[in-house]
């Protein structure tokens, strides 16, 4: 039998103890912190924390309205992004949370409710902020996580009835989260131009004419070819025209990126489906090259991720549709595949006049496959070259379908 009395057995004991009491001291606890320390460590939670913050304490409840919060917040370089999802009814607002895979609805915000603005769409994002534009033509910006909301001051009546290619936002760098533009182009091809709405001054700068710009003679003819419809009977044998009739929610299919030269760029597609660039800094567009020719039946899109435009395609051939995404080299002026979805998840929308709506954010795409028979969300990331179809989301018993989405950093801090 083991000597109780022994030293080894004492040196335990004292050793047992003063571990115990190292524990006990170096305990941590949060009450213990000053208000600037609780502030930074709470503002690294995720933001979907931010809605329990104000019933854990009394205390907590005044950190998170607080303006030194927010400003902690702000200090946080990135978040990962959610994504608003449009549905047809336009009355409620749902987000899919890329952090925890799940679904989340948020209180949609007071100003959107009012019988002038209920059917607002939305029509652009960017960092924590999300552009709508009602059926009058005015724009209004919405903080989608806090509900704040500010409506524009309206444009010109005599731009009202012109056609508009791209409505996009532009945010300022990081830390400046109340800072942006918002970029309209309008007008009918070639004769272009755009306007720009600042946040710092809260009003529309001057209108501003975009001019063609041609590489050679056979850009020209080319662009003036494709923007006139052909009519052609498809494999179904229906009569289709090739200039696009894209959905509500995405008619302003856009996206900006800054060039190595550090000009701003605004992307969008034309009726006929070829890609426009707009130069906002030397004042000037020109189109890329078609993917496929105009007669084959395809759906397209075009996404910002990583600072990159891309296109992403979805068409038939061979009795099967596949999935690609695309990327222009400016060097060569060619397109280049860099990704695509595997044949097993394409071939089931082949047949089905599929339409799709996609939104980039870093190296993620979410796409909104959308038909008569079928409706699917399904998540790309570019960077493992996975391809994963979203659970459906149910709200009241129902499975919603989604027509397209939005993407944005989900952030408290941002403000109208």
């Amino acid at each position: 039998m083991e000597d109780q009395n022994c030293p080894a057995s004492v040196m335990t004991r004292k050793r047992k103890s003063q571990e115990e009491d190292n524990c006990i001291s170096s305990t941590f606890y949060m009450d213990e912190l000053n208000e600037d320390l609780l502030e930074r460590v709470l503002s690294r939670l995720p933001t979907s924390a931010f809605f329990r913050l104000t019933s854990v304490c009394k205390r907590w409840k005044s950190v998170a309205s607080s303006p030194s919060f927010k400003l902690a917040c702000s200090q946080i370089p990135s978040r990962d992004p959610w994504f608003f999802m449009v549905d047809p009814l336009l009355n409620q607002s749902i987000v899919f949370d890329s952090t925890e895979r799940s679904w989340k609805k948020l209180n949609h915000p007071p100003l959107l409710q009012k019988n002038s603005n209920c059917n607002s769409m939305p029509v652009s994002a960017s960092g924590g902020l999300i552009c709508f534009r009602n059926s009058y033509g005015n724009f209004i910006v919405c903080n989608p996580v806090t509900g704040s909301c500010n409506e524009h001051p309206p444009l010109d009546p005599s731009l009202q009835n012109l056609t508009f290619h791209a409505i996009v936002m532009h945010s300022c760098p990081k830390y400046e989260q109340s800072s942006y533009k918002l970029v309209v182009v309008f007008g009918e091809l070639p004769k272009l131009s755009f306007r720009v709405y600042n946040s710092d001054t809260g009003s529309w700068e001057e209108e501003t004419a975009l001019c063609k710009k041609f590489d050679d003679d056979s850009a020209e003819s080319e662009s003036s070819e494709d923007n006139a419809a052909v009519y052609f009977l498809s494999k179904a044998g229906n009569v289709v025209a090739t200039n696009m009739q894209r959905s509500p929610s995405k008619q302003y299919s856009s996206v900006i990126t800054t060039s190595k030269d550090g000009e701003e760029i605004v992307h969008f597609l034309s009726s006929s489906g070829s890609v426009v660039a707009c130069n906002l800094a030397t004042k000037c567009f020109s189109e890329y090259p078609r993917l496929l020719p105009v007669f084959f039946e395809y759906s397209i899109d075009l996404v910002e991720c990583g600072g990159r435009m891309l296109v992403i395609l979805l068409s038939e051939f061979f009795e099967s549709a596949s999935l690609r995404v695309w990327c222009y080299d400016e060097d060569v002026r060619s397109w280049h595949q860099i990704a695509a979805m595997p044949p097993a998840m394409s071939h089931e929308w082949y047949g089905k006049n599929v339409d799709i709506n996609c939104v980039g954010a870093g190296d993620q795409i979410l796409i909104c496959l959308s038909s008569a028979e079928i409706s699917s969300c399904v998540l790309c990331d570019l960077a493992a070259n996975e391809w994963v179809e979203l659970p459906k989301c149910f709200m009241d018993g129902e499975a919603i379908k989604f027509m397209s989405a939005f993407s944005f950093e989900p952030r408290i801090e941002a403000s109208v």
